[in-house]
């Protein structure tokens, strides 16, 4: 009789333990909010959320289409993330100082024993990455190439070189790799000569090309066109053309961290598990 009673009431308590987690995480408490409700102490609130489980649905292992990419909270604390899109679900994270190969690297070896298997994969274009996933079809975010031209040329480009080049981009979500190329390669011929201007430096006796980040724009454009229509390759594994899945959870998980300024590194880890294991 007395076990039964400590069981009901560690059960109680694990009860307890998890509403006011909930509360925190999902209804978006803050720990103040919850001493108002509950009419304690903040130390009392913070035992409770120390001790509350964390829910993490897992997900059977299973072939799948993958989106791998990394968010970060501050300097030196990111996470590293792979998502399968058809299911709306994270599968696998893990904390990195720094964007490495090697974390996406080791999120492949981790899955793979587990028993996943990678059909295809959508990227951000990281140098490198993709070395990883050679043996299966990657897919280049269209969303981050979109970012990439428009850092080097801007979102309002002047020079019409950069004007016509962007908006070859800005049409890539509607095209074909066909197309698309082609499109790219009347514009180099066109701007061929512009693009070899060169600027020459008479106290240092060196040259440099003038019109550098439209070159860069271009490059970059070239360098990822292999990997830019993989999703009209392979219309059966219906590969996302973006991360955007990805991206979308990265701002909803920084808007609930967000919430929860001052937590100490245990319980902000925590929370950003529970919400990653949704």
């Amino acid at each position: 009789m007395i076990c039964g009673k400590q069981f009901q009431s560690k059960n109680r308590k694990e009860k307890l333990h998890r509403v006011i987690w909930k509360k925190f995480v999902w209804e978006r408490k803050t720990i103040k909010n919850l001493c108002k409700e509950y009419h304690r102490s903040k130390d009392w609130i913070r035992k409770h959320l120390k001790l509350a489980r964390v829910n993490i649905q897992l997900i059977k292992p299973q072939s799948a289409v993958f989106i791998a990419d990394a968010t970060f909270f501050k300097r030196k604390f990111g996470i590293v993330v792979f998502r399968i899109p058809c299911l709306q679900r994270n599968i696998y994270w893990q904390e990195t100082l720094y964007e490495t190969i090697s974390d996406y690297q080791q999120g492949r070896i981790d899955l793979e024993k587990q028993g996943f298997k990678f059909q295809a994969i959508v990227l951000d274009g990281r140098p490198g990455v993709r070395a990883v996933f050679s043996d299966i079809p990657v897919q280049m975010c269209h969303y981050h190439q979109k970012q990439i031209i428009n850092r080097y040329l801007t979102t309002r480009p002047k020079l019409q070189a950069s004007i016509e080049l962007r908006n070859i981009v800005q049409f890539l979500c509607h095209s074909n790799e066909k197309i698309f190329t082609d499109k790219l390669n009347h514009w180099h011929e066109k701007w061929i000569i512009f693009l070899k201007e060169k600027t020459i430096n008479e106290e240092k006796g060196k040259w440099f090309y003038k019109h550098k980040r439209i070159r860069s724009a271009y490059r970059s454009l070239k360098a990822n066109l292999p990997y830019l229509f993989t999703y009209q390759e392979y219309p059966q594994l219906n590969i996302p053309n973006t991360t955007n899945s990805l991206d979308g959870y990265f701002s909803h998980l920084k808007e609930l961290v967000k919430i929860h300024r001052g937590l100490n590194s245990i319980l902000k880890r925590k929370l950003i598990d529970e919400i990653l294991g949704k």
